[in-house]
């Protein structure tokens, strides 16, 4: 169990590599489709399709079931151990799987995060210059204003206080 816990977790490494790698460049995607598709039929230069970005999750577990199968052919006959049992075969396949849809989530939260970081310097940028511009209008008060002020309350300290009914009854709204 322990051994299929760590294939897990580093097929997932291994999946957001492959998707990283390929969002990067597609060469031998490129390849395969020069070689089996005529000039009609091939991809676009601008095209940054791969194996595995910006496939279908079909696709994705056609090509990602490929490459495992080929390791394990390959660790079969250079290897004597049997090693590459079918659970860790399924788990390094369904981790490797979550790992290029974790990456792609990763590639598009960094692309949305560079289109969006102007807008979130400036707003930052203008929440601190209407701080500054409130501490300094608490700090830097007219002493005029301030007195009149004191005045006021210092005239009328023993004036009887109205209550809410009072006010509004005052006004003809009760």
């Amino acid at each position: 169990m322990t051994l299929e816990i760590i294939v897990f977790i580093g097929s997932i490494l291994f999946g957001i590599l492959l998707y990283w790698r390929e969002s990067t460049g597609n060469g031998l995607f490129r390849f395969f489709n020069k070689m089996m598709y005529s000039k009609k039929l091939q991809m676009s230069p601008m095209d940054p399709t791969g194996f595995l970005y910006q496939q279908k999750f079909i696709l994705r577990l056609v090509f990602i079931s490929m490459i495992f199968l080929v390791g394990i052919l390959i660790a079969r006959f250079l290897i004597p151990i049997d090693i590459a049992t079918i659970s860790v075969f399924a788990s390094s396949i369904v981790g490797t799987l979550l790992g290029t849809y974790i990456g792609g989530f990763i590639l598009k939260s960094e692309k949305v995060i560079d289109e969006h970081s102007e807008s979130f310097e400036e707003k930052f940028d203008n929440v601190i210059d209407q701080g500054r511009d409130f501490v300094q209008d608490i700090r830097s008060r007219d002493p005029k204003v301030v007195e009149e002020a004191k005045k006021e309350i210092e005239e009328d300290p023993e004036l009887p206080k109205k209550s809410a009914r009072e006010r509004l009854k005052d006004k003809g709204l009760m």
